[in-house]
C-alpha cells in the first residue's frame, strides 16, 4: 500500500522526486564531511563521532624551572615622581637591574639579538644589545629566597616628567633579572628575566602594572610570559573564604604553569571546580585564550571555550595524573 501511494504521489507530483533526491544529497554530503572532520549540524553525526572530532589538540609541555620571581608591591600609588617598589623572590642569589627609558625598538632587537647573536645572561650583555639607548641604569644585589623589597626611582636631576604621549618610543621601566653565579647559569634553562614596566607619569596616568615578561633561555629561545584566567565564584560566602592550605595549593598550582611571578593579581575567590560540571576539579587550560576552566572528563567534549566561544586550537593539563610530580610552565 505505501509502495502504491509513493508511485501515484511522484506520478502526479514531479517535485516529490526532486525533493527526495535533493535531501538524500544533503544528508550524504553531511555525512562525507563530518566523517572528514568539517563542521556539519550536529544532528548529522553521533555523540561517539561529536566526541572524536571537537577533541582538540593536546599541547606537549617541557619542564622548566624558573629561578626568578619579581612583582609590583605598591601599584596603586607608584608612579613616575613618587618611585615604586619591586619584591623579588629568587631561587639563587641574583642581580636586578633597572634600566629607565629605554628605547622600545632597541629592547626588541636585543631580544631578536639573544636568538641569532649572542646570548643576554648578564646585565652588560643587555646594556651592549641596547646600545646603551636608556636615561639611567641603577643595580641591586638579590640574595635567594630573600623577598626583598627594592625601592627604585628615576632621578630627580634627570627632570623627566614623562615618557611623551602615546605610541611612545620608549618603556619607563625595564627590569633584568639575572644569575649573579656563572655556575648557576649550568644549572637552569631559564638564564635571565626581562620585565616591561609601564610606571603612570603626567601624560600617561594609567596604573603601574607589568607590560611583558620575557624568560630567557640558555639554548637561545625567549619566552612571553603569561597569565592564565580562572572563573570566579558568581556568589562567595564567608565560609568560602580560602584556607592557608588552599591559598597554598592554588599558589603550587601557579607555580606549575609558571605564573608565580607575573603581573596577575592574586586570585581571590577563584573556583576549582568545572564550569561545566561543577564537579570535577579544573585542571586543563585552553589555548589561545588561556582560560582554565575545565576538568579531565569535559574537556574532551568542547572545541569552543565555555566562556568566551573562541575556537580552541590546543589545550594543556596543569597536572598530569599518571605524572602528578612534572611542572609545567606556559611559554609562547
Amino acid at each position: 500500500m505505501p509502495a502504491v501511494f509513493l508511485v501515484t504521489l511522484y506520478e502526479y507530483s514531479p517535485l516529490f522526486y526532486i525533493a527526495v533526491v535533493f535531501t538524500c544529497f544533503i544528508v550524504t554530503t553531511g555525512l562525507v564531511l563530518g566523517w572528514f572532520g568539517w563542521d556539519v549540524p550536529v544532528i548529522l553525526r553521533n555523540s561517539e563521532e561529536t566526541q572524536f572530532i571537537t577533541r582538540a589538540f593536546k599541547k606537549q609541555m617541557r619542564q622548566v624551572k624558573n629561578p626568578f620571581g619579581l612583582e609590583i608591591t605598591n601599584s596603586s600609588s607608584a608612579s613616575l615622581a613618587a618611585g615604586m617598589t619591586l619584591t623579588t623572590d629568587c631561587l639563587e642569589d641574583s642581580r636586578l637591574t633597572c634600566f629607565w627609558g629605554c628605547s622600545v625598538q632597541k629592547l626588541h632587537e636585543a631580544l631578536q639579538k639573544h636568538v641569532y647573536c649572542f646570548r643576554i645572561s648578564t646585565p652588560q650583555a643587555l646594556e651592549e644589545a641596547l646600545y646603551s639607548d636608556y636615561l639611567h641604569r641603577e643595580q641591586y644585589f638579590i640574595k635567594k629566597h630573600s623577598k626583598e623589597e627594592i625601592y627604585c626611582q628615576l632621578p630627580r636631576d634627570t627632570e623627566i616628567e614623562d615618557f611623551g604621549p602615546v605610541p611612545r618610543s620608549r618603556y619607563p621601566l625595564v627590569a633584568l633579572l639575572t644569575l649573579a653565579d656563572e655556575d648557576d647559569r649550568e644549572i637552569y634553562d631559564i638564564i635571565s628575566m626581562v620585565s616591561v614596566i609601564h610606571i603612570p607619569d603626567k601624560t600617561y596616568k594609567l596604573p603601574c602594572r607589568i607590560l611583558y615578561q620575557y624568560l630567557l633561555l640558555a639554548q637561545g629561545q625567549f619566552y612571553d610570559l603569561k597569565q592564565l584566567f580562572m572563573s570566579a565564584n558568581s556568589s562567595p560566602s564567608p565560609s568560602s573564604n580560602p584556607s592557608p592550605a588552599d591559598r597554598s595549593a592554588e599558589q603550587s598550582l601557579l607555580e606549575k604553569a609558571g605564573l608565580a611571578g607575573s603581573e596577575a593579581e592574586p586570585l581571590e575567590e577563584s573556583s576549582k571546580d568545572c564550569v561545566v560540571c561543577q564537579n570535577g576539579g579544573v585542571n586543563w587550560v585552553l589555548l589561545p585564550c588561556r582560560h582554565t576552566c575545565l576538568c579531565d572528563s569535559c574537556v574532551r567534549y568542547f572545541k569552543q571555550c565555555p566562556m568566551c566561544r573562541q575556537f580552541v586550537q590546543e589545550s594543556f593539563a596543569l597536572c598530569s595524573q599518571k605524572e602528578p610530580d612534572k611542572d609545567m610552565l606556559e611559554t609562547s
